[in-house]
């Protein structure tokens, strides 16, 4: 069975980064509540109003419940003005991964 990784890129208007810090920080580990095996938020270093979110599922169904779940939903509307649109998200098929392990 395939694994997918999807990743959602947000560009934060002005003077709001720190907000759509938090709340991707809050909405992140929801994905897990429909089945994600992993979740993740990358804010940029070299631009504060730049991030990604990466949530991995077993299959497409799973990310599509997430995103159109009452949560990331309510997270969209919510932080309406926050970021620019259109906010795409992107399917990536995992071929292989791992962790390192550290002695």
């Amino acid at each position: 069975m395939a694994a997918y990784s999807f990743h959602v890129s947000f560009y934060a208007t002005g003077l709001r980064g720190d907000d759509l810090s938090v709340a991707l920080d809050q909405l992140a580990p929801i994905a897990s509540r429909y089945g994600a095996s992993h979740w993740s938020v990358h804010r940029s270093t070299d631009d504060l109003y730049k991030f990604l979110l990466v949530v991995n599922f077993s299959d497409k169904i799973g990310f599509q419940k997430f995103w159109y779940g009452d949560e990331a939903v309510d997270f969209r509307a919510g932080m309406a003005g926050a970021f620019q649109n259109p906010v795409v998200y992107v399917p990536h098929e995992i071929t292989v991964s791992g962790d390192a392990v550290v002695a």
